[in-house]
């Protein structure tokens, strides 16, 4: 019988360019749980500690704003996106 370990993201989130191709990725969804889901795994690949120290949250903060079906504010996922080395940008959507 053949053994697998769990697949987890965050063992693959190592540098600013996998992370934001990651986080791009997610914001195409339309579920906004899949985005909080994407920054959740890059946190917890750079460290939930750190990055909470990096954004000026406390560690507590980090993890209710990241929590399945939370819905945190704006300016959070600002902080934790800089503090994670990437940047929200706009393309228009051609049709």
């Amino acid at each position: 019988m053949s053994k697998f370990s769990t697949f987890d993201a965050a063992d693959y989130l190592d540098n600013e360019e996998t992370i934001a191709e990651y986080i791009s990725a997610a914001l195409e969804d339309p579920n906004p749980d899949v985005f909080l889901t994407a920054v959740r795994d890059v946190a917890r690949a750079r460290g939930m500690a750190q990055l909470a120290k990096d954004a000026g949250l406390g560690r507590e903060s980090l993890y209710k704003a990241l929590a399945p079906g939370a819905k945190p504010r704006y300016d959070t996922m600002l902080k934790l996106l800089h503090a994670l080395g990437v940047k929200l940008s706009a393309t228009p959507v051609h049709q």
